[in-house]
Order: C-alpha cells, then sequence, then structure tokens
C-alpha cells in the first residue's frame, strides 16, 4: 500500500427526502446540477443497484445537491457483482467489495456512491457479517449506503442521512462526538433522528473541502 492509508468507517442503522426530476449520466452536460459557488475536485457519480427504486435514487441526489459543489449525476440502476454475494449469510453482499468495485468506475478525482436495497455487511468485532446500513473508505473515493435495514416512515430521510455520512467519510472525516452531527458513529443502533446537521468543526472541514455548507 502507498502512503495513502485507508480505514474503515461505517454507520449502522437507518433514512427521507423529497421526489424531484434530476439528471442521469445520459442527460447533456447543460442539464447536470451544477452550483455557482465554489467547486470540489470532481463529480460525486450516484449508482443504483438494481431493485432500489428510481424515485429513492433520486431523492437522494435532490438532496445532495444543496450542500455538494460539484456536478451531481445519476447513472443508470446495473446489477449488484457477483463477487460480493455474502457466501456465509444467504442475501447478503460484502459492502468492502462493493466498495472497492465503485472506485474502480470513476477517476481519482471524483466521488461516488452506490445505493441498493440488500442487506450488506462488514467484518467487525469477530463477526465476519456484521450488518451494516453503509460503508466508506476513510478518506477515499467511494462508498455503499443501503436502505436494507431502514425502519420508520421517514425512511427516506434517514436514507440521504447515511449517504452524507458515508460521504464525509470520504472527505477524510472520522466519527463525531457530538450527539447532533450526522457524522455520529451509530454503535450498532438507530440514533439518525436524532443527527440534524453537521456540527460546527465537521462543516467547517467540509467547507475548506469545497462543499456548499453555510
Amino acid at each position: 500500500m502507498h502512503m495513502k492509508y485507508l480505514f474503515l468507517c461505517m454507520v449502522g442503522f437507518y433514512g427521507c427526502i423529497a421526489c424531484s426530476n434530476l439528471p442521469t449520466e445520459k442527460a447533456s452536460k447543460s442539464s447536470e446540477v451544477k452550483h455557482n459557488k465554489r467547486k470540489t475536485k470532481g463529480a460525486l457519480f450516484l449508482q443504483p443497484f438494481d431493485g432500489l427504486p428510481s424515485s429513492t435514487a433520486r431523492n437522494v441526489q435532490e438532496q445532495l445537491s444543496l450542500l455538494y459543489s460539484g456536478p451531481i449525476i445519476l447513472r443508470p440502476s446495473i446489477p449488484l457483482p457477483k463477487n460480493a454475494v455474502n457466501l456465509e449469510r444467504e442475501g447478503r453482499f460484502h459492502a468492502d467489495t462493493l466498495i472497492r468495485f465503485l472506485s474502480r468506475q470513476v477517476g481519482s478525482s471524483d466521488l461516488i456512491i452506490g445505493l441498493t436495497n440488500q442487506d450488506i455487511t462488514t467484518a467487525k468485532n469477530g463477526n465476519s457479517s456484521w450488518g451494516i446500513m453503509g460503508l466508506g473508505f476513510c478518506p477515499g473515493n467511494a462508498c455503499i449506503a443501503s436502505t436494507h435495514r431502514l425502519k420508520g416512515t421517514n425512511r427516506l430521510e434517514k436514507l440521504y442521512k447515511v449517504a452524507i455520512h458515508e460521504l464525509g467519510h470520504t472527505q477524510g472525516l472520522p466519527h463525531c462526538p457530538v450527539n447532533s452531527c450526522l457524522m455520529r458513529d451509530a454503535e450498532g443502533k438507530d440514533h439518525l433522528n436524532e443527527e440534524k446537521e453537521f456540527c460546527t468543526s465537521c462543516k467547517n472541514f467540509l467547507i475548506k473541502a469545497g462543499w456548499n455548507l453555510k
């Protein structure tokens, strides 16, 4: 491994958003989600996997467009890679494998987040199939968020919170001790209703990275 180091950061349980018609990767460049503020290093790609409702992916795209300063491009849905299947637990997929797959789909200056409704796992506390809601390399250029463990009427809101949490990790943000911060460590529980926004410290970190946070 080079000088760059990676370590895994994850959130435990649960996500709501409003629907809108936002561009896919096939849309013309002029219709991409753009912002008049400073831009980040590259584009943010959303990669839904088969089975996830298209409206769910568009909702996540709309919410992220309020914060991310570069273009946000929604790609067409694709099948989950077969090598990500968890052979120990039927119906589950290795989040680490999915992230590595996603990382190869974009340039080094871009970000990508996978969205799925399938159950995803990683190794934790001696358990090789620990069920999670999201995972990301910190720092890195790829992460994954799943709706599988979402509960409640505000599932879409919770999914957005999982997505923004994992994207924060890709920017180098560690877990935050502030209970209301979006970077709070879930620690195997659902705290998402308590998480409201980025705390001042995490917000300033992302602003320096070029995000549109006020």
